[in-house]
């Protein structure tokens, strides 16, 4: 999984060549730190076909206020640098990759 910044997130998300899967988290958020597991496991299970990156809203909220990030976590999936999919929420697995059919 990839740890994002104000300084990577143009060339790791809006120009990468395969689809990404960004975590907009906070520290604080209870339902975040739920969601993470799964993620890795998303991004261990996907690896070469999506990447999984993870971007703390708090540190970097010009990033989040960008893309409409209000609550979280906020799972937003990009493909050729735009959002194909905003998914608001924790859930679990099956229905996190229900969710993402047809984008990856």
């Amino acid at each position: 999984m990839i740890t994002l910044t104000a300084d990577n997130f143009e060339e790791q998300v809006l120009r990468s060549d395969r689809p990404v899967l960004v975590d907009f988290w906070t520290d604080w958020c209870p339902p975040c730190k739920m969601i993470a597991p799964i993620l890795e496991e998303i991004a261990d299970e996907y690896a070469g076909r999506l990447t999984v990156a993870k971007l703390d809203a708090e540190e970097h909220p010009e990033i989040a206020q960008r893309y409409g990030v209000l609550g979280f976590p906020t799972l937003n999936l990009y493909r050729n640098g735009e959002v194909v999919r905003q998914i608001v929420g924790a859930r679990p697995k099956r229905l996190l990759l229900a969710d993402l059919e047809g984008h990856i």
